[in-house]
């Protein structure tokens, strides 16, 4: 009995050595599509008025949480029951980020960020909630297929924890993060009240830069749904991958989300505008 619990701890730990190193690796290779994930959830989450931010932050990483609760056993089944679907599902979730992007591109060219900003103000708190979280939902699916496809040569069970490690780390971490960025304000006015000298000058900088971190942030999370919605076609379309394999990396995948994405909205814009004749009609 003793050897056989022996026998039992060794699997164990044979396990566990395995996960830490697909764990690395994984992390590795979704580390890009994580830094995406935050600039793009951080974007979200900000514009809120002060006292609502860490209760909409806290809303969105609970629907985080349920995305992670419905895509990982999805993703297990299918890779097991049906594998060929999981390249279409990850190109309609390229194409929603793709057009996301393309969106604030086109009303920021021709609008001058007017249109989207008078849309935003007047979308309720629980629209802009269900929005990040469907956000969440596609940047999700694609770090946990690609956190997947590392480790698909290994077993099952090591498969299961490894994913679902990086899923927690895109929820807690990334949001972990996202809460920091958008208070740095009052962290910055707690060190300027309580110290003197260079943590002082930390609080004053934290201050004075967090507008700033924000602008960049709406830049950095357009230009990250760009590049993430394209990847996910240059990784996943013969064709459109030879097209990228001319282009610069991360450029490439900027500019072919931009034109799925500008096609995406040009479709969209005349059913949007029959939608909203009809009902107000």
């Amino acid at each position: 009995m003793a050897s056989g619990l022996l026998a039992l701890l060794d699997d164990v730990a044979l396990i566990m050595d395995d996960v830490a190193a697909t764990t690395k690796m994984a992390t590795q290779k979704t580390s890009a599509v994580l830094a995406d994930d935050l600039a793009v959830n951080a974007q979200k989450a900000s514009g809120f008025a002060s006292e609502r931010e860490l209760p909409v932050i806290w809303a969105i990483a609970k629907g985080s949480l349920v995305n992670k609760l419905i895509i990982l056993p999805s993703i297990f089944l299918l890779s097991y029951f049906a594998p060929s679907l999981i390249i279409p599902i990850l190109l309609i979730g390229g194409i929603y980020l793709s057009y996301e992007g393309a969106e604030k591109v086109i009303e920021f060219i021709f609008h001058r960020g007017k249109k989207r900003a008078e849309r935003r103000k007047d979308m309720s708190e629980k629209e802009k909630i269900k929005s990040a979280i469907i956000t969440d939902f596609i940047l999700s699916l694609e770090i946990i297929v690609i956190a997947l496809s590392t480790v698909k040569d290994k077993p099952f069970e090591v498969q299961v924890v490894t994913v679902t490690i990086i899923a927690l780390i895109a929820t807690v971490g990334v949001y972990g993060l996202v809460a920091f960025i958008v208070r740095m304000d009052d962290m910055g006015l707690a060190l300027i009240e309580r110290y003197d000298g260079f943590l002082r000058k930390v609080g004053l900088f934290m201050v004075l830069s967090l507008p700033y971190v924000i602008k960049g942030l709406s830049v950095i999370g357009t230009v990250a749904m760009l590049a993430v919605g394209g990847g996910i076609f240059v990784h996943n379309v013969e064709f459109i991958h030879h097209i990228g394999e001319k282009l610069p990396p991360v450029l490439g995948d900027i500019g072919i989300g931009l034109v799925i994405g500008t096609f995406t909205f040009m479709v969209l814009m005349p059913v949007k505008k029959i939608l909203k004749s009809n009902a107000q009609g």
